[in-house]
Formats: C-alpha cells, sequence, structure tokens
C-alpha cells in the first residue's frame, strides 16, 4: 500500500500525540487505516441493506462518539496529511453490494483523519513513556481497535 509523504506523516503523529514514527510504522499505519475504513464501511452496508437501501449513506457509518471527537480533534489539527493514497487503497477490496454515495465519500477523509488522531492517541495512552512504537506496540493497538471497531 501507498501511504502518505513520510514527512507530513512524521509531523501528523508529532502533533497529535507526540510520537516518532519510521518507514515500518508509516506502512503499518496505511495498513491499519485501510482497514478500519473498510470495516466502518461493511458495518455501514449491513445498515443500508437492513433499511432496504442500494447505498450507503453516512449515517450508516458506525461512527461511535469518541471517533466523532477524534474527527474533531483532527480538524482542528494544524497538519495537513495527504490521505489520498490510503484512500485509493480502498478499490483493492472486495467490492461492496450497497454503493457508498458521494456524501458518504465526502467524508472518508475525515474519518481517516479522525482514526488517525484514534491511533496516535491510544498509543500515548497504552505506552505513555514510548515516543517510538514498536511492532509489538502495534500489535496491541490493533487489536484493541479490532474489539471496537
Amino acid at each position: 500500500m501507498t501511504v502518505p509523504g513520510v514527512s507530513k506523516l512524521e509531523r501528523f503523529f508529532r502533533a497529535a500525540a507526540g510520537l516518532d514514527v519510521d518507514k515500518n510504522d508509516l506502512k503499518r499505519y496505511g495498513d491499519f487505516v485501510d482497514a478500519k475504513l473498510y470495516d466502518l464501511l461493511i458495518v455501514g452496508q449491513a445498515s443500508a441493506k437492513a433499511n432496504g437501501r442500494d447505498t450507503i449513506e453516512p449515517w450508516d457509518l458506525p461512527i461511535t462518539k469518541g471517533l466523532q471527537e477524534s474527527i474533531h480533534r483532527f480538524r482542528r489539527l494544524d497538519e495537513e496529511v495527504d490521505l489520498k493514497p490510503i484512500l485509493d487503497q480502498l478499490t483493492a477490496h472486495p467490492p461492496l453490494d450497497r454503493t457508498p454515495t458521494p456524501e458518504t465519500e465526502e467524508r472518508y477523509p475525515e474519518i481517516v483523519g479522525g482514526l488517525s488522531v484514534a491511533l496516535a492517541e491510544t498509543f500515548k495512552t497504552m505506552y505513555p513513556d514510548d515516543k517510538n512504537p514498536q511492532t509489538g506496540h502495534w500489535e496491541n493497538v490493533t487489536e484493541v481497535f479490532d474489539r471496537l471497531l
């Protein structure tokens, strides 16, 4: 998977949680946000189907209170991260039974941004003394998100 520019993502993680990331972290990050956005779309698809619609609307996505707050914090960050490569990666997943509406797709960057802030802050919560996430940290944090999203 292609991830945003190294320097932009490094600045983002520093601004979001005071973390230092490297190239290995960038690959893990890309895989993480790709998987979580797709998970949200899978649940959104089920909601659309249950409501008899052929399209996934923004309100079908299971955006929790915590994720919504992370989206707000992302909006306030003064760091620009190029999320297009991550969003382009979604085409590599199996097609959905329901098509996201343009309004839903317009929300992808802020959702990915919110997931990114939540990820960075979760590292800081779970490993407050560590500035550079290691492989085991990524595995543990990812496991927490897998259980919750």
